[in-house]
């Protein structure tokens, strides 16, 4: 199991592999989560090449919390034998 740091952005190759997904299927989810105002990208070069980084806007890790909130309410629910 990947256990994440708690972090204010992150750098896209470090997402892309922390998720195990391709680059087309991150970056047409980061458009869609920025789109809908969950999440900042911000490009920046380093060590000569462009670099892509995302953030989590207040608007989107109140959407975060409130998933995990729901998906909690919803385990409680589902009997463990």
């Amino acid at each position: 199991m990947t256990r994440w740091k708690v972090t204010t952005e992150v750098e896209f190759a470090a997402l892309r592999d922390g998720l195990g997904v391709s680059d087309s299927v991150l970056s047409k989810q980061l458009k869609a989560l920025e789109d809908a105002g969950y999440l900042t990208v911000r490009k920046s070069a380093l060590e000569g090449r462009t670099r892509t980084w995302a953030a989590l806007t207040d608007a989107g890790r109140a959407a975060f919390a409130g998933h995990v909130a729901e998906l909690k309410r919803l385990a409680e629910g589902v009997p463990i034998d």
